[in-house]
């Protein structure tokens, strides 16, 4: 009967004590991981570009979202225009004058939750020699089971909006536009 209520007391106090959720570790899967930014052209069009294929990785807390982190980098000069001449106008020194090596990178320095599935990552955003903080409006699409790899998944979008001035990339504004909007969709996979 003694050990009986020992382990009854036993069992009670774990289950009162709190429960400490941990950081899971995630790499962004490359094949379904874009950033698409447009910008207005002279009042005429809209024009997209993007980024894909980019390596990076989450560190995820999905019971404390603020607890978490992102870093993410690139080649600038995996940009995708849809047109040849564009790439090598912004690959010139109009614009980024960008070397092979040369990398865009996002490290997060905080995160506040907005709601249930929502929440603004602030960062450094390092581009063309300038590093500033930006603000992404973040929305966890979906986090569970992959159901073809087996294995846990995190889904994300975000937005924010950047000045190509403060990267100094900002040639022939404002005719072309300055503000440049950006679209994130990405999957991470956890380790």
């Amino acid at each position: 009967m003694k050990n009986i209520l020992t382990t009854a007391a036993l069992v009670a106090s774990l289950a009162a004590a709190p429960v400490f959720a941990s950081t899971k570790n995630y790499t962004l899967d490359p094949s379904h991981s874009q950033i698409v930014f447009s910008y207005d052209h002279l009042g005429y069009s809209t024009t997209y570009g993007m980024f894909s294929g980019f390596e990076g990785t989450i560190n995820f807390d999905q019971q404390n979202p603020a607890a978490s982190s992102v870093n993410v980098s690139f080649p600038v000069r995996s940009m995708l225009t849809g047109w040849e001449g564009r790439f090598e106008h912004f690959m010139s020194d109009d614009f980024f004058g960008a070397t092979a090596d040369e990398l865009v990178t996002f490290t997060s320095t905080g995160i506040e939750v907005t709601g249930e599935n929502t929440a603004l990552i602030t960062g450094d955003l390092s581009l063309n020699g300038t590093t500033k903080s930006v603000v992404l409006d973040a929305t966890l699409n979906q986090a569970g089971e992959h159901p073809m790899e087996g294995k846990q998944w995190a889904g994300f979008n975000a937005t924010t909006t950047l000045l190509r001035s403060d990267y100094n990339v900002g040639a022939f504004a404002p005719f072309v536009s300055d503000e440049v909007e950006v679209m994130i969709s990405i999957e991470a996979m956890e380790n």
